[in-house]
């Protein structure tokens, strides 16, 4: 039973400390450019605290938010690396 809690103990860090990130896509007026990127979260894990964060650190930069595509841990990010080129974990 004590092994049992001495593994629970170091996992739950472990879990605690997955990442959070985002795919979205973004658009820049005059001439129109758009982008397909991927960021981490640093806030709750869902498409509406994603969608806050976003819309923020994008305007900073020139960029409208258009669509939160999905939210996903580390294990997502691979997948996305290519597709993102630029973007990915740019903002």
């Amino acid at each position: 039973m004590k092994a049992l809690v001495l593994i629970l103990a170091f996992l739950a860090p472990a879990a605690a400390q997955a990442g959070c990130f985002a795919d979205y896509k973004a658009k820049q007026d005059n001439p129109l450019r758009l982008h397909y990127g991927v960021a981490e979260i640093r806030g709750a894990c869902d498409k509406a605290s994603a969608q806050a964060e976003l819309t923020g650190r994008l305007a900073a930069q020139g960029w409208t938010l258009l669509t939160v595509l999905s939210v996903f841990d580390d294990s997502g990010l691979d997948q996305r690396r290519e597709s993102a080129g630029a973007n990915f974990l740019r903002y």
